[in-house]
């Protein structure tokens, strides 16, 4: 069974996917927001081309363990993407993950331009894999 995992910012989305196994998470593609509709389509299209069960999505909090503005906001768009694809969705605590992904890139010496364009598909990546990690445990 293949899981995705996704990352969604305002300005670009996160997308990876697991093994057939469910052990680990491969980065995919880091798609550029459109609009709403736009992009609860293209992520509909990946549902089906992989044939996935289920979706992890991150959920930003604060470092407090509170929910902010960008979590309703991910709230909202996962409501919109239920009604293109029956599909279980997850939340994933995805704290610091995006800090990660990017001392990740710095470490591997991947320029600041090259960075923005993947940062969100390795914090999908970093999502996925912990989910992964804990369904295990």
């Amino acid at each position: 069974m293949r899981i995705l995992g996704l990352d969604v910012g305002d300005k670009r989305i996160g997308v990876a996917v697991s093994d057939e196994m469910g052990i680990t998470a491969q980065g995919l593609k880091t798609l550029n927001r459109e609009n709403v509709a736009e992009d609860v389509a293209d992520i509909g299209e990946i549902i089906k081309d992989y044939a996935v069960k289920r979706v992890v999505v991150g959920l930003p909090r604060n470092m407090n363990g509170t929910y902010g503005e960008q979590a309703e906001k991910v709230k909202e768009f996962v409501a919109e993407l239920k009604k293109v694809a029956a599909i279980e969705v997850v939340y994933q605590d995805e704290r610091l993950t995006t800090v990660a992904a990017e001392r990740t890139l710095l470490q591997g010496n991947v320029s600041r331009k090259k960075r923005k364009g993947v940062i969100d598909k390795i914090a999908a990546v970093m999502i996925l894999q912990g989910y992964l990690d804990s369904a295990r445990l």
